[in-house]
């Protein structure tokens, strides 16, 4: 008789995904700059708060991004987080091979980081430490400085869809 546990069955990536899609988040632009000074941004919704003090931040990359290296490398990116009316931007920089930024209104932030003009929160952070797990890179900013856009309504991604907020009560 073995005490051994009995196998577990390999868990099926897609039915991981699809359960990991039910858990609803918000929805945010990552932006950085290369070293020639190329701006660089993705729509990412792996974002969630890591301290208080010193205040950190977190988020995570897959491996095979192709802005791996301009993150791994840089000094700061900025963490924008999207108002509902913003949908059209999260689209626009989860779209491979177009210019991203093209007629997009941002400002220079900490270390040269693009900030999105109209984004319900920003966080401006230096790029403090870096965590290799699995297929992704998790990244944890220091930030530097932080806003937030007083009545604003927040973008959300849920199940594979954007939503916006809806009161309960």
């Amino acid at each position: 008789m073995s005490d051994a546990a009995p196998a577990m069955p390999a868990l099926d990536r897609q039915h991981f995904r699809s359960a990991l899609g039910m858990f609803a988040t918000g929805v945010t632009i990552i932006t950085a700059r290369d070293p020639s000074g190329r701006l660089v941004g993705l729509t990412a919704n792996s974002f969630n708060s890591v301290s208080l003090t010193p205040p950190l931040v977190l988020w995570s990359l897959s491996r095979l991004a192709g802005s791996l290296p301009v993150f791994s490398q840089g000094s700061h990116y900025a963490i924008n987080i999207l108002a509902a009316e913003q949908m059209p931007l999260a689209q626009r920089f989860a779209t491979r091979d177009i210019d991203r930024f093209a007629g997009v209104a941002w400002r220079e932030g900490a270390g040269g980081a693009p900030v999105l003009e109209g984004a319900a929160a920003v966080f401006e952070c230096a790029n403090r430490s870096q965590y290799e797990e699995g297929d992704h890179v998790i990244f944890v900013g220091e930030v530097e400085l932080c806003s937030a856009r007083a009545g604003a309504t927040p973008l959300i991604f849920h199940g594979g869809r954007y939503f916006t907020e809806l009161p309960i009560g």
